[in-house]
């Protein structure tokens, strides 16, 4: 086998052949119906199901941990695994190199950024702690966070803290803002003089709340404050390009909405940010401006990164604007059945453009984890409780494959709790 025939087999050849010409000429019969019309279409999204394989045991609508992959996917994925370990040693040290970079560049393209702003990780914890962990701090800096940013980086924060005497400082972002101007001030109100970093969360992890990204990096920038935003819920869930958002960093998980393998994710430092960050790991042999100096990952799971590749073909081949069209109207499916009804309280914005597929649920005098174990025990139905104070409830993250039968099924079972 030569370089060439080995590359070809490792890599999985083009989408066409991944998926097969079936599904390439079932979505070119959709390709002239409107994202949003079709996003009701239970037929069109009844064989995108079809490509997913799913438990009978219960309805899964936590898929914000982690989705599985597409059949599809995990096929070449599995055969990844099998390419890679039968060439063993030889595939590290020849190709591997190689390969990542095509990945890195096919997921720059998603994300509308430069390779050399990106790296791949395994999760956004490990991307944005590095960030963190990256800057140099001195006693007195301050850093501006959310009560409802992600517990993993307000660790790190409080480590940072301790280790170095900057000092953190939170903010509450309002449930159901009237207005972008309405959370951009909060963060505002935070800002001193003293403060480097901010914190904010695109998609609010437990709320599914979407934030005004642009707008409160125009303000911090205006203050000479950079941002760093946790996008863990947000890349493959809605339509946007890094650029648009004016971030400094950008951190994401990919096995959650781009279904790609377990422990994929990437990390985004916009270039003339890269030189004054610290390596978590040293490595001299990489320049100080090269933000390959971030991810010294050592020997890795690399067939993990080549899953990404397909990953982005599956999603690709679906189109990001029916992907977020059939996301929201899903969770505005299930929502719009139980809002305002009796004891059950959405903790979720009532405008549909500051959410998509995340919603937050509870039932009055409840708490989060006896409504989620009733859900499952009673009802066969996995979601997963949220014990934060300004969202108690369950988190409901449906994805594209759930049918309005099952979300039926799961505003039956909130009503009869809530009675």
């Amino acid at each position: 086998m030569n370089k060439r025939e080995f590359v070809r087999t490792v890599s999985g050849g083009t989408a066409a052949m991944v998926f097969g010409p079936d599904l390439n000429a079932f979505f070119a019969r959709y390709a002239h119906v409107p994202a949003t019309k079709l996003a009701e279409d239970e037929k069109f999204w009844a064989t995108i199901r079809s490509k997913f394989k799913l438990t009978p045991e219960y309805i899964n609508l936590e898929n914000g941990y982690y989705c599985f992959q597409p059949e599809e996917v995990l096929n070449q994925f599995i055969g990844h695994v099998r390419s890679v370990n039968l060439q063993g040693s030889r595939y590290m040290r020849t190709v591997r190199v190689a390969d990542k970079l095509r990945v890195r560049t096919k997921l720059a393209a998603l994300a509308g950024c430069s390779p050399d702003e990106l790296v791949v990780t395994r999760n956004t914890t490990e991307s944005l702690d590095t960030v963190i962990a990256g800057f140099d701090w001195k006693p007195g800096d301050e850093a501006v966070m959310a009560n409802h940013d992600y517990g993993a980086m307000i660790d790190m924060f409080k480590l940072q803290a301790r280790r170095y005497g900057m000092v953190n400082r939170f903010i509450d972002i309002p449930t159901d803002p009237k207005s972008d101007a309405e959370v951009v001030q909060v963060y505002a109100n935070a800002l001193t003089p003293k403060t480097r970093l901010l914190l904010m969360p695109h998609m609010v992890n437990i709320t599914g709340q979407i934030l005004p990204v642009r707008a409160v990096c125009d303000m911090a920038h205006a203050r000479g404050v950079q941002v760093m935003v946790d996008g863990a819920h947000a890349f493959a869930h809605i339509e946007y390009k890094l650029p648009d958002l004016g971030c400094d960093y950008y951190g994401t998980s990919l096995h959650k909405w781009l279904s790609t393998p377990l422990g994929a994710g990437f990390l985004f430092v916009r270039k003339d940010r890269i030189e004054s960050l610290w390596p978590v790991y040293g490595d001299e042999g990489i320049a100080v401006n090269d933000i390959m100096k971030l991810n010294h990952t050592g020997t890795h799971p690399c067939h993990t990164d080549l899953g990404i590749e397909n990953a982005i073909a599956f999603h690709e081949m679906m189109g990001s604007a029916r992907k977020e069209a059939r996301l929201r109207f899903v969770q505005q499916y299930w929502t719009s059945k139980v809002r305002g009804y009796g004891k059950i309280v959405l903790n979720t914005p009532t405008d549909p453009a500051r959410s998509c597929g995340i919603a937050n649920v509870g039932v009055q005098g409840m708490k989060p984890a006896d409504l989620a174990k009733v859900l499952f025990d009673t009802h066969k139905i996995f979601t997963v409780a949220i014990g934060n104070p300004g969202a108690l409830g369950v988190r409901v993250t449906p994805q594209v494959y759930t049918s309005t039968k099952e979300l039926d099924a799961f505003v039956k079972a909130l009503k009869e709790i809530a009675a």
